[in-house]
C-alpha cells in the first residue's frame, strides 16, 4: 500500500484595510522610509482596525474565502490549526472560533504557537493528519495582529510588524504532488534575545507590568538577525541536500518576510536567483504567522502543478524550519 500524501488543495488570504506608511511612522517614531526600507525593504504594512477585532477576525475572513474558492462546505473540515502569536485570547483557542464563524462544527481544532515559524510548524502537523488516512480535510491558518503587541515608540519593532494572515486547505494527493520532506528546529536560548516579557503565567499582567510597558514586543535585532540568517539559510540548504536538489531544480523559494537582508541570505546559501524568490515584505511587513500563506496567495497565480518550492522560516524562541512540496495544481 502506497504512502498517503497530503498536499495544499487551496490558498486565500486575508489583509486588513487600513495602510501604515513608512511616511505616517515618520511622524511616530524618530525614523524616516530611507531608514526602514534600506534596513527591511518594507514601505507599509496593514493595520487591523475596530473594536473587538483580533486575530480571529483575519482568519474567519482567509477561511471563508478559502472555502469559497475551493468549493469547500466547511461541514466537511475534519481540523482547523491556527498558528499565532496573537490569539484573541489564552483561552478558548482561537481556532476553536474561527470553526464557529465559518460554520465548521463538525471539526476539532486548537491553536500553534511557533512565532515566526508557527504556519510551517502547522502544515507538517496538518500534514501528519492526512497521512495517517483518518482525516480528508485540514485547514492551516497562518494569522497575527501584531499591531496588539508592538509598542508604537520604539522604532526597533514598530518598522517592521503588521497585520494579516492566511489560510489553506490541506488534503490527501493521489499522486506524487505534495508535502515531500520537511526539518523542524528550535532553541529555548533565544528566549532573552525575542520576547514578550509580561502576560503568561511567569509574570502575569498587574499594574506594575502596564506601567513598565512589558506588553510589547522586545527584540534584540542585531543578535535575532545573526541568528535568522544563518538557522534559515542553513535548514533550507539541508533540505534541498537531503532530497538531492539544486538550486535548478526549485521553481520558487518561499521565505518568511521578516528582512529582506536575511531572504537575499538564503537565496545565495541555497542557490537560487532572486526572480525565484517570493517577496512582499514591502507591502506587508512581518506578518510573523501570516507571512508564508500571504506569500502564497499573492504569487498563487504563477505557481504550476508539480513546481518545486522549499518554505524556510525564522521565528523568536528560537524556531526555524523549512518544507519541501511539490505545488499540487494550476490555477485556474
Amino acid at each position: 500500500m502506497s504512502k498517503i500524501r497530503a498536499h495544499i488543495s487551496g490558498i486565500h488570504g486575508y489583509v486588513p484595510d487600513y495602510i501604515l506608511t513608512n511616511q505616517e511612522l515618520e511622524t511616530m517614531v524618530d525614523t524616516d522610509d530611507e531608514w526602514i526600507t534600506s534596513r527591511t525593504g518594507i514601505k507599509e504594512r496593514r493595520i487591523l482596525k475596530g473594536e473587538g477585532k483580533g486575530t480571529s477576525t483575519i482568519g474567519i475572513e482567509a477561511v471563508k474565502g478559502l472555502l469559497e474558492k475551493t468549493g469547500v462546505d466547511p461541514l466537511e473540515i475534519d481540523l482547523i490549526i491556527c498558528a499565532t502569536t496573537t490569539p484573541d485570547m489564552p483561552f478558548p483557542a482561537t481556532a476553536n472560533i474561527i470553526a464557529k464563524e465559518v460554520g465548521a462544527v463538525n471539526c476539532f481544532g486548537f491553536d500553534m504557537q511557533a512565532a515566526c515559524s508557527g504556519f510551517i510548524y502547522g502544515l507538517t502537523t496538518a500534514s501528519q493528519f492526512i497521512e495517517t488516512g483518518r482525516y480528508k480535510k485540514v485547514v492551516i491558518i497562518g494569522a497575527d495582529k501584531m499591531s496588539s503587541i508592538i509598542d508604537y515608540t520604539d522604532r526597533t519593532t514598530c518598522i517592521i510588524f503588521g497585520d494579516g494572515g492566511g489560510a489553506a486547505l490541506i488534503e490527501p494527493s493521489g499522486n506524487e504532488n505534495g508535502i515531500i520532506d520537511s526539518l523542524h528546529r528550535s532553541d529555548g536560548g533565544g528566549e532573552q534575545f525575542l520576547h514578550m516579557k509580561a502576560g503568561g503565567s511567569r509574570r502575569p499582567a498587574s499594574l506594575e507590568t502596564v506601567k513598565a510597558r512589558e506588553h510589547y514586543v522586545y527584540q534584540a535585532g542585531a543578535a535575532v538577525f545573526k541568528f535568522a540568517v544563518t538557522s534559515m539559510a542553513d535548514i533550507s540548504y539541508e533540505i534541498m541536500k537531503r532530497n538531492n536538489l539544486t538550486g535548478d531544480d526549485i521553481a520558487w523559494l518561499v521565505p518568511h518576510q521578516a528582512n529582506k537582508r536575511i531572504i537575499d541570505a538564503t537565496a545565495r546559501r541555497m542557490g537560487i536567483s532572486e526572480e525565484k524568490v517570493m517577496f512582499n515584505i514591502e507591502k506587508y511587513g512581518n506578518t510573523t504567522s501570516g507571512t508564508i500563506p500571504l506569500c502564497l496567495w499573492d504569487y498563487e497565480s504563477q505557481l504550476k502543478k508539480g513546481d518545486n518550492l522549499v518554505i524556510a522560516a525564522f521565528g523568536g524562541g528560537f524556531t526555524w524550519g523549512s518544507v519541501y512540496l511539490k505545488w499540487a495544481y494550476d490555477t485556474k
